[in-house]
Formats: structure tokens, C-alpha cells, sequence
């Protein structure tokens, strides 16, 4: 159901409820208000509030969190919407800050510190000028309306974030469908046909995908199509030491290989060619 307002608590502002209304924008593109809610407008379902209010009701449009008890999982009005909008899942795997944001909302900086293992000092070392100065500007905001210069970076954000997330899961479930993983003696390869339309980044998302299948430590080497050109490109993943391609950079159909030996890109185009010269480079 398309809304007609959001709205968020007054005073100062912080990542998640502001990350919150940036998604929400992105999606209806209606005004932002900070104040308090009203009973009238907790059960409107053209409302949408965040961050306040007392209940987690996304049927009707209202995430907050803070009424969960103090032990539930560390969630914050940002991870209902995502919930809400079906990509919090993907945005819990793919988004390596979220999981922190959620422990700073939910646990504060000292709990949050602790759980990273790091000092509660670096906590503050990781803000920005941009953290500041759009934060500060929303808190001062009491109204903001579609057009309005903040109101517009706020939609960006969450624009970004949703096309991210969705274009992610798209390319992860073309690599799926047309992978191929090598066993070699002692570790694994991932190999990518050439399929046109070729993208603009045709390795996107593989170290992801790896990552998700579990095998981002045994897959030491990608070959995957060359963009620049009909043939692949080849390389080490996670810089693992089994491979130096400087070892075929004076191959006839090798025409770039990187002195530090972690890439190299080929016009071969027949597999068993490919496979050659992967076997050249090995360590």
C-alpha cells in the first residue's frame, strides 16, 4: 500500500531510524515529519512510523523496537524495514556494516566495542565528517519534503541500498546457475562462461557468491570473461599464493599479465587452452 507520510521521533537523529526513512523515500517518495506520533496515526495505514511509537506492527506500517525486551536479538527500526521491504536477509549477509549498526542501536558503543573486540576509543575514530554534518542536518529538520535537497540525498541512499541489494541477488543467482567449480590436487577453481549480453563487471559478486556456498577458502583461482575483451581473465582470489600468472605473460594469447602476478587476461577462448595456461601459472 503506497503511504502518504513518514514520520520519526523528534531530537537527535542516528543511522538506523535515518537509514530507515532513506529506504522508505526511496520507495513512496512522500514527506518526512519529526515529532512524536499520535494514536490516530499509528493506526493509519498510510503512516509510516519509525522509530517510535511502541510497536512493531508492519501491516500497518509501524517500526519500532524499542519495546522488545532487553535480551531479544539485537534489531532496530532499519532491520524491520529492510524485513519489511524482503531484503533484509541478503542486506544481513552482504552488508557488513548492518550487524554492527544494529548492535550500536540495540547495545550502545561500549557493548558494541566489546562484541567487535576492539577498543571503545575506535568507535568514534570510524565517524565522518558526512556521518555528522547529515545526521546533524536531519535532527534539525522538522519536515522534509520530496525536492528538498536532504530530503533527495536521504531518497539516494535509499535507492542505492535497495538496487544494490537487488542487483546483488540478481547477479548471485546467475553466477549459481552458470558456475562451474574446477577440483584441482589440493584446492578449487571457479570458472565463468562467457554469456552475452556481457555486463559492465562481468567478475561481480563471485567473491560474494563464494562466500555464501561456503567455499571462499578452498576457491584459490576465478577465470572468468574479459570485458576489454572476447577472451578471460584470470586470477588469484584472496591474493592465494597457488598461482603467478607472470609464469604465462609471454604466451602468444596472453596480452596483460600483472607484475605482482595476481591477473592476467587472455584471448583464448577454447576451454582446454584456458586450462593450459592455468596450469603454467601454478606455483
Amino acid at each position: 500500500m503506497s503511504l502518504k507520510l513518514i514520520l520519526t521521533h523528534p531530537g537527535g537523529a542516528h543511522k538506523d531510524e535515518f537509514l530507515a526513512c532513506s529506504l522508505l523515500a526511496a520507495v513512496h517518495r512522500v514527506p518526512i515529519v519529526r515529532r512524536e506520533p499520535t494514536a490516530e496515526e499509528l493506526a493509519d495505514v498510510s503512516t509510516a512510523v519509525v522509530d517510535v511509537g511502541g510497536e512493531h506492527a508492519p501491516e500497518r506500517h509501524n517500526f519500532d523496537h524499542h519495546q522488545f525486551p532487553a535480551d531479544h536479538p539485537p534489531v532496530c527500526a532499519l532491520s524491520l524495514v529492510l524485513q519489511h521491504l524482503g531484503v533484509y536477509e541478503d542486506a544481513r549477509q552482504f552488508c557488513d556494516w548492518l550487524e554492527p549498526a544494529e548492535w550500536f542501536d540495540t547495545r550502545g558503543p561500549n557493548v558494541t566495542a566489546k562484541w567487535l573486540g576492539v577498543n571503545r576509543e575506535a568507535m568514534n575514530k570510524l565517524n565522518s565528517p558526512v556521518d555528522v554534518t547529515v545526521l546533524r542536518r536531519f535532527a534539525k529538520a522538522k519536515r522534509l519534503e520530496p525536492g528538498e535537497p536532504l530530503w533527495e540525498i536521504l531518497s539516494y541512499i535509499g535507492q542505492d541500498l535497495l538496487d544494490y541489494l537487488r542487483e546483488l541477488r540478481a547477479r548471485l543467482d546467475f553466477i549459481a546457475l552458470n558456475a562451474q567449480i574446477w577440483s584441482m590436487d589440493d584446492h578449487e577453481v571457479l570458472f565463468l562462461p562467457r554469456i552475452e549480453p556481457l555486463g559492465d563487471e562481468p567478475s561481480a559478486g563471485i567473491g560474494r557468491y563464494l562466500e555464501s556456498i561456503g567455499k571462499n577458502a578452498s576457491v584459490v583461482a576465478l577465470i572468468y570473461p574479459d570485458r576489454r575483451g572476447s577472451g578471460y581473465g584470470l586470477s588469484r582470489h584472496n591474493d592465494a599464493p597457488h598461482y603467478d600468472f607472470t609464469r604465462i605473460e609471454k604466451e602468444p594469447d596472453v596480452h596483460f599479465a600483472h607484475a605482482r602476478g595476481f591477473v592476467a587476461k587472455t584471448s583464448a577462448t577454447e576451454m582446454e587452452r584456458v586450462k593450459a595456461l592455468l596450469a603454467m601459472a601454478r606455483v
